[in-house]
């Protein structure tokens, strides 16, 4: 396949995928990767290749969170990501084995040829789980610095674009929802701090609500209850976190966005529906999930790969 690819120009990965008959590669590439393999008698005989080559074919997709009926697998995370990895790996020749991270160690697993890794758990504890395996590995995330490969969204320009509305808005007693002790929470929370604390704004914090919107809804009520919440803003890692905070507000009779603002995170389906409809953070998952697998095969094939984080936009809708 190496010569094949040299004489075409092009990657043994487009090779493969075009041998395959891939909808990725374009047909003129296409044809002239077929055409020259059966002027050199070349055939792709994945079992014999495989072998030699003692691949798989597969990478193992381990999922982090622990899917619950309140936070399903369907949600767009991580469902849009794995359609962006299935994709992309599908059309390279590569099975996809799923699983969650509490059941991730078995023999097909450890056999796989490579790693992606969607999240990165609390105190980055899911990472140590699969850094044993010294697999090719490829996270979504947040920055982790040398030695990982992350694909994930500017989590840090995120949290500021929040900030910047708030404060164009006139909200100055704003809260953040969510979990520090998750790396990504945290990237949005430094980016949300920092941006306020540039105009003598402080953030309160509600921490230690899971994911659910019930959670939310639990711990917004009783700071209410307790005459203990204050804010005019609300900034919540994820639109379930938000969507539960609303109705907790509403739940005591508090207007929102008239009196406290509320900005989610995904864009979700459920949020956009949601009324009055949610503000809320778009993030691209389907590419993000194409770039984890697009990395991984490239780390299964001896290349050296690069973090890289995707752009975040700020959907104003009606909270």
């Amino acid at each position: 396949m190496a010569d094949l690819a040299r004489l075409a120009g092009v990657s043994k990965i487009t090779v493969s995928r075009a041998m395959g008959d891939s909808a990725l590669v374009n047909p003129e590439t296409r044809t002239r990767v077929r055409e020259l393999a059966r002027q050199h008698g070349y055939s792709l005989n994945v079992s014999a290749r495989n072998l030699r080559l003692r691949r798989s074919q597969t990478v193992a997709v381990i999922v982090e969170m622990a899917p619950t009926p309140e936070r399903p697998m369907s949600g767009p995370y991580p469902l849009e990501l794995l359609g962006g990895i299935s994709q992309e790996l599908t059309s390279a020749g590569y099975s996809v084995l799923l699983s969650a991270r509490h059941g991730a160690i078995t023999p097909a697993t450890q056999a796989a040829d490579g790693v992606i890794l969607l999240g990165q758990g609390a105190h980055e504890d899911a990472v140590r789980t699969v850094e044993g395996w010294r697999m090719p590995t490829v996270i979504w995330g947040a920055d982790m610095g040398a030695g990982h490969v992350v694909v994930g969204s500017d989590n840090r320009h995120a949290g500021a674009s929040v900030a910047a509305h708030f404060i164009a808005t006139a909200r100055r007693r704003p809260c953040f929802i969510g979990d520090l002790d998750y790396a990504e929470n945290g990237e949005r929370f430094a980016g949300f701090r920092n941006a306020l604390a540039a105009q003598g704004i402080t953030p309160s914090h509600i921490g230690g609500v899971g994911f659910t919107a019930d959670a939310a809804a639990q711990a917004v009520s009783a700071l209410l209850a307790r005459g203990e919440f204050a804010a005019d803003a609300i900034f919540a890692v994820s639109d379930l976190l938000a969507m539960g905070a609303i109705q907790a507000l509403h739940g005591h009779d508090i207007g929102v966005p008239k009196a406290v603002s509320v900005v989610g995170y995904d864009d979700t389906p459920m949020g956009a529906s949601f009324v009055p409809a949610l503000s809320s953070v778009h993030q691209d998952l389907y590419h993000g999930g194409m770039l984890l697998a697009r990395k991984v095969l490239a780390l299964i094939d001896g290349q050296t790969v690069r973090s890289e984080y995707l752009p975040t936009r700020l959907v104003i809708r009606g909270t």
